[in-house]
């Protein structure tokens, strides 16, 4: 930490800020994929009446938000590195194949270096998670 004229400022780079972040979050969602495994196990629910369950009616059944949350850390932490953001069909249909695009994530986001998060942190990036509003036509 070092002092500046409005008080303490402490740094932390992209990296840390990001990579360690989406990592924590794809674990703790694996977690919760194993959880609700073993909750249809114990209290014999069919697999995909959990994988299809929404909690409100507009929301995306559970299997399509855990490919949202993939897709999610694998681009923004390529766009982070500077590398192609790898391609996945988002076919997953069972927990295992859950598990499995979870586990494949994990090991691309683990392979990115804090070196090439630095160095493209150095470039200017514009990006947005939030859709650009549409624009009315005259």
């Amino acid at each position: 930490m070092r002092l500046s004229q409005s008080g303490y400022v402490m740094s932390i780079s992209l990296y840390a800020a990001s990579i360690p972040v989406f990592q924590q979050m794809l674990n703790a969602l694996s977690d919760v994929l194993t959880k609700a495994e073993a909750y249809a196990t114990e209290k014999k629910i069919q697999p995909p009446a959990l994988l299809q369950a929404r909690l409100f009616p507009d929301m995306l059944p559970f299997t399509r938000q855990v490919q949202i949350a993939v897709d999610f850390a694998k681009g923004a932490s390529a766009r982070l590195a500077g590398v192609e953001i790898p391609q996945y069909d988002d076919t997953e249909t069972t927990f295992a194949e859950l598990q499995a695009l979870l586990a494949k994530t994990l090991a691309f986001i683990g392979s990115i270096t804090p070196e090439q998060v630095r160095s493209t942190a150095r470039k200017v990036s514009k990006s947005s998670c939030v859709p650009a509003p549409k624009r009315k036509r005259v």
